[in-house]
């Protein structure tokens, strides 16, 4: 039996982007990267791999079984292939960057490797680009970085965009307002994932609150009103006061985005210390992005951001037009190509003459050639 595998293959999960998907996914990253210099935000480069013991510490633990792990033949110790860049910035932020005035704006592009992929994100490895505020735990920091991402978006040309808010730590409040036990906490958790109303209303208890939380989930302004009618413990209530506040502020930074609020999900928010958000588009599948507020470093510093999945924004916004291709016959005067660059032509010279130099520039993709000093429209 011959084992020998096509060249061409890749394993489950991994692909080769080819022309023009390559160039187009430049363009948005560079468009997506723009937005947010023109916000404030400096790019920093983490590298693709870390130590273990960084990369999976603290609340890095919870990628931990989405990480490639291999040992260095250098220092003979474990590190990681990152899965997710956002716990990176936040080291950098509160090591290399400790002494830089706060709150710190960083933004990020690059790739990231999973061990396995989802149902709606089969691709192990992906292109992401984000933003973090680290160092203020004010709500207008939050509404903050929504509105950016909504803004970005746009500017990428993503239509038809909505966001989805949600509060990872409103459950868990709830719970322990209430004394409910941890066996039963994560019976109701289990069921709340599932968003299995008839079983919900079936267990009484804390149930009785978080039914009519559960099917609060709506449109932000109908959600608001129904949720205001629940009696929450005191610290959960605090927690929709701050998403209130959040809101007014996105009223007045983002007019007119959709905006849809799901008070109990949590999947996919596990380190996520407060109010988190998920982006997507309509017609398309699958998230855009997601973000939200959790405690960088060691030294558990306010932070808010989001992660935005360049594949599924490629999804979503409208074709790109190829840039134009102009076709240089062999011998064309370096000059000609140097102006034409310039002009923001690419150029593809001839390295032998051509017999027919129109039918040479329609085979390597061209849609003009350049005769006797003109451009030729083919």
């Amino acid at each position: 039996m011959d084992d020998t595998l096509h060249p061409a293959l890749l394993p489950a999960g991994l692909r080769d982007i080819l022309p023009p998907d390559a160039e187009i996914e430049a363009v948005i990253v560079e468009r997506l990267m723009e937005t947010l210099r023109l916000h404030g935000f400096e790019r920093v480069k983490p590298p693709l791999v870390e130590f273990e013991t960084s990369l999976l510490g603290g609340a890095g633990a919870a990628m931990a079984p989405e990480t490639f792990r291999l040992m260095d033949p250098i220092s003979q110790r474990m590190i990681g292939v990152r899965a997710d860049m956002t716990l990176q910035i936040a080291r950098i932020a509160t090591t290399r960057l400790v002494k830089s005035p706060r709150p710190l704006r960083l933004s990020y592009a690059g790739q990231v490797l999973r061990v396995g992929g989802t149902q709606l994100r089969p691709e192990r490895q992906f292109g992401q680009v984000g933003a973090e505020l680290i160092g203020c735990d004010e709500s207008s920091a939050d509404a903050e970085m929504i509105a950016l991402a909504a803004e970005a978006l746009g500017q990428a040309g993503v239509p038809g965009l909505s966001v989805d808010l949600t509060m990872p730590t409103l459950v868990p409040l709830i719970l322990a307002g209430l004394d409910v036990q941890p066996l039963m906490a994560t019976r109701l958790r289990q069921v709340l994932d599932r968003k299995d109303a008839a079983t919900l209303d079936e267990m009484g208890g804390a149930a009785k609150i978080l039914s009519p939380l559960m099917a609060a989930a709506g449109p932000a302004a109908h959600a608001l009103e129904r949720i205001a009618r629940i009696e929450l413990p005191e610290a959960a209530a605090r927690e929709i006061d701050r998403l209130r506040a959040i809101l007014g502020l996105l009223d007045q930074a983002a007019p007119g985005l959709s905006l849809t609020i799901d008070p109990v999900e949590n999947r996919g928010f596990e380190y996520h210390t407060g109010v988190s958000f998920t982006l997507f588009a309509r017609g398309i599948r699958g998230e855009l992005g997601r973000g939200g507020r959790y405690l960088a470093g060691a030294q558990s510093e306010p932070a808010t951001g989001f992660t935005l999945y360049t594949d599924t924004v490629i999804r979503a916004v409208p074709p790109i037009a190829p840039g134009r291709r102009i076709y240089l016959p062999h011998g064309t005067a370096r000059e000609a190509g140097i102006s034409l660059r310039a002009e923001g032509w690419a150029t593809v010279s001839g390295l032998v003459p051509a017999a027919d130099p129109a039918a040479e520039a329609k085979r390597l993709g061209c849609g003009h050639v350049w005769t006797e000093g003109k451009i030729t429209d083919l």
